[in-house]
């Protein structure tokens, strides 16, 4: 009889709680580095939000743009800020140009004055036009979905276990969607519709993640009546991690692949989702699971007479 191959062993013995105090640090800190990096440098926002006519060109016979022949041409049409860069190839270019005053018609206007400048040197591959009425709804939508997202989940996790474990999931996530825009922030990568798609995903992907860990936490908070808990999040976490990793592993294979050789049109949204199993894969680990042993769970979590288990004095040292 075949059996199966493990990529990875099933018995490990890895200690994650007694580290709960530095991940829990190291966590806070890049928490309020994200905060003060969004409310300092801000969101690099793209066309969705901040509205305004995306035009994607190539050049004709393979020729590299010339970026600065581009930037003088359109920059003699007097339209304000405009931002040309190369995209993925030497022959692509993206040209961003600010929501112009005067509603729909003035933004679709800006099309056919660049088409006027450019002329039958390139050919247009792409063209977006955002208003700045839909960007502004587009931004407040976006963050309402992440919110419901978030809120769905503690209600969720809340009715399938208990209270402490859906503070402990939506913390999590928090943690992950903080982040996620901090480190957005410190790039000043592109934050477009796809990124908030990106982040949904990420919420979906980590509590996966976090409720196979505390399924497993339930089930041996039934079997293991007098483990110390600290030791019983332990072995929890390790009877997972084989699962966690090979999960975590093979998507990180596939998203870089789609990193590398997806092109530059869907690079933002897998560079988010890369950083978003990373840190999801963490969160489940050091942030989701230790919490319970903060927030103090109960020995039988169906409430059938059983006290809570607290961290014993001689292991909160």
């Amino acid at each position: 009889m075949l059996k199966g191959i493990d990529f990875f062993p099933h018995d490990t013995k890895v200690s994650f709680v007694p580290f709960r105090h530095l991940s829990f640090m190291g966590s806070g800190a890049l928490i309020i580095l994200s905060v003060v990096l969004f409310l300092a440098a801000g969101l690099n926002y793209g066309i969705d939000f901040r509205g305004g006519t995306m035009i994607h060109i190539q050049t004709k016979g393979g020729k590299p743009a010339n970026i600065g022949a581009l930037r003088s041409q359109i920059g003699s049409l007097g339209l304000g800020d405009v931002q040309i860069q190369e995209f993925g190839k030497p022959t692509d270019v993206l040209i961003r140009i600010e929501s112009q005053p005067g509603g729909a018609k003035e933004q679709q206007a800006v099309v056919q004055r660049v088409r006027g400048a450019l002329g039958d040197s390139v050919t247009y591959e792409r063209t977006e036009v955002v208003g700045p009425t839909v960007s502004a709804e587009l931004k407040e939508s976006g963050m309402i979905a992440v919110i419901v997202a978030i809120v769905a989940v503690l209600i969720y996790i809340w009715f399938r276990f208990e209270w402490q474990f859906s503070l402990g999931a939506v913390a999590a996530l928090v943690h992950d969607v903080l982040l996620t825009i901090g480190v957005f922030s410190a790039l000043q990568l592109e934050f477009n519709l796809s990124i908030i798609a990106a982040i949904l995903t990420i919420v979906g992907y980590s509590l996966n993640d976090t409720v196979v860990v505390y399924d497993r936490v339930r089930e041996n908070l039934r079997k293991f009546k007098k483990m110390p808990l600290d030791e019983l999040l332990d072995h929890s976490i390790n009877e997972t991690l084989s699962r966690t990793i090979l999960t975590s592993g093979t998507t990180l294979i596939a998203l870089l692949s789609l990193y590398i050789f997806g092109g530059e049109v869907i690079r933002g949204f897998t560079f988010a989702m890369i950083w978003g199993v990373v840190v999801g894969t963490y969160s489940s680990i050091f942030i989701a699971a230790p919490l319970l042993l903060v927030l103090g769970v109960k020995r039988d979590w169906s409430g059938l007479g059983g006290a809570k288990v607290k961290e014993p004095a001689a292991r909160r040292a």
